[in-house]
């Protein structure tokens, strides 16, 4: 088995290492380094029998009983014979070599987000001084002590999801992550009604005119209405090109997202290879009134000021949120409620959960559950 890596532990922590297929253990006590050979070799049930061992040593610094001159007491004296280390021979693998396996298997034609995520997955396994997968309940532990709540519960998520596919692969016999994610329990972070804040109609049409009227940010003006009239994801409004626009519909079928420092375009939809939107006299009005006469099919419809695609995070940070301070009397929103609006509209003209939910790309029981914010406008009827 190869030397692994080894990053320098923390001062009264002990890590693991092989040296020369012989395991030791390695800390920092009192400003000196320890190097203590516990005598056995690299085998996962040697293994444990280290990991105890190390946890006896941070035990005794903890409660300050370590004693430097008789680190003897830390070396196995049980160990297998030759013979039994080949019964027991059969590796348990690594969890980030696990990793880097599922990853690799999984990562043909994934978003660059899913790429950035398999990477922040990785780092955490990295730092993570268990690296067994039968260690699932110390990299628990560690997990909630270093990390927080909702990204462990997000790398549990997926550390259950590799070793699913890992069983399934018939490279481990088991997945001992899960059910590890449930375990940990996130507080709420408010209620429906201040996640889920549509714009009533006259607010909407006021902040279109706020935009229409700013003279830095007037340009932003034909998005934001695009947006409150299709209750497409913004990422989907800003891939769109002009060869997408047809007489009577718009074919969405592109999603614009980060990658590092890039901003780039894929394709297919959050949930969905694509969809198309009937274009009503209300939206085909816009349209027409904003498309360029030398527009070609691969013009975007809506870009920044050298024609590339408009940088959403740059949008939201300044245009919509100065434009939204001109306005002191409407509560501020995020620009994601611009989605939330069209289906709340929609629903409140007793247009269809199915109907809504096939123009904008989720199924009827999340327009009902998530997207369609209750009006308070509409009378009980008489029964």
């Amino acid at each position: 088995m190869l030397p692994r890596t080894l990053k320098k532990a923390k001062s009264g922590s002990v890590r693991i290492r092989n040296s020369n297929d012989r395991l030791q253990l390695v800390f920092t006590f009192a400003k000196k380094r320890y190097f203590i050979s516990t005598g056995l070799s690299d085998i996962p049930y040697h293994r444990k029998l280290a990991q105890d061992k190390a946890l006896e040593v941070e035990r005794d610094i903890a409660y300050g009983n370590f004693d430097s001159n008789n680190t003897d007491k830390y070396k196995v004296t049980t160990a297998l014979s030759e013979s039994e280390e080949i019964l027991l021979s059969d590796p348990i693998p690594i969890l980030a070599d696990l990793w880097d396996k599922y990853t690799t298997a999984r990562s043909t034609d994934k978003s660059p987000c899913t790429l950035r995520m398999y990477g922040w997955v990785a780092n955490h396994l990295k730092r993570c001084p268990f690296t067994l997968p039968t260690e699932s309940q110390a990299i628990f532990d560690w997990l909630n002590a270093h990390v927080p709540a909702d990204s462990a519960k997000r790398v549990l998520m997926h550390l259950s999801a590799c070793c699913r596919w890992a069983k399934k692969s018939g490279i481990i016999d088991s997945n001992p992550f899960d059910g590890y994610s449930s375990e940990i329990k996130l507080k709420k972070r408010g209620t429906q009604d201040e996640e889920i804040n549509p714009f009533s109609r006259d607010e909407r049409d006021r902040l279109i005119e706020a935009f229409k009227n700013s003279r830095h940010y007037n340009c932003y003006a034909p998005l934001v209405q695009f947006l409150f009239l299709t209750g497409c994801r913004p990422s989907e409004g800003l891939a769109l090109s002009w060869g997408d626009i047809h007489k009577n519909f718009i074919s969405f079928n592109q999603s614009v997202v980060h990658d590092g420092s890039k901003i780039v375009c894929k394709d297919g939809l959050k949930t969905q290879l694509s969809r198309k939107f009937p274009i009503n006299d209300q939206l085909r009005e816009l349209l027409e009134s904003i498309k360029p006469s030398e527009a070609s099919s691969k013009t975007l419809v809506f870009s920044n000021q050298i024609g590339k695609y408009i940088d959403w995070s740059n949008f939201t940070s300044r245009a919509w949120k100065k434009v939204m301070a001109s306005l002191p009397d409407i509560n501020y929103r995020n620009p994601y409620q611009t989605r939330h609006t069209f289906c709340s509209l929609c629903r409140e003209a007793n247009i269809p959960s199915i109907q809504v939910a096939k123009w904008v790309g989720n199924s009827a029981q999340m327009i009902d559950r998530v997207y369609a914010k209750p009006v308070d406008n509409v009378d009980v009827p008489r029964l």
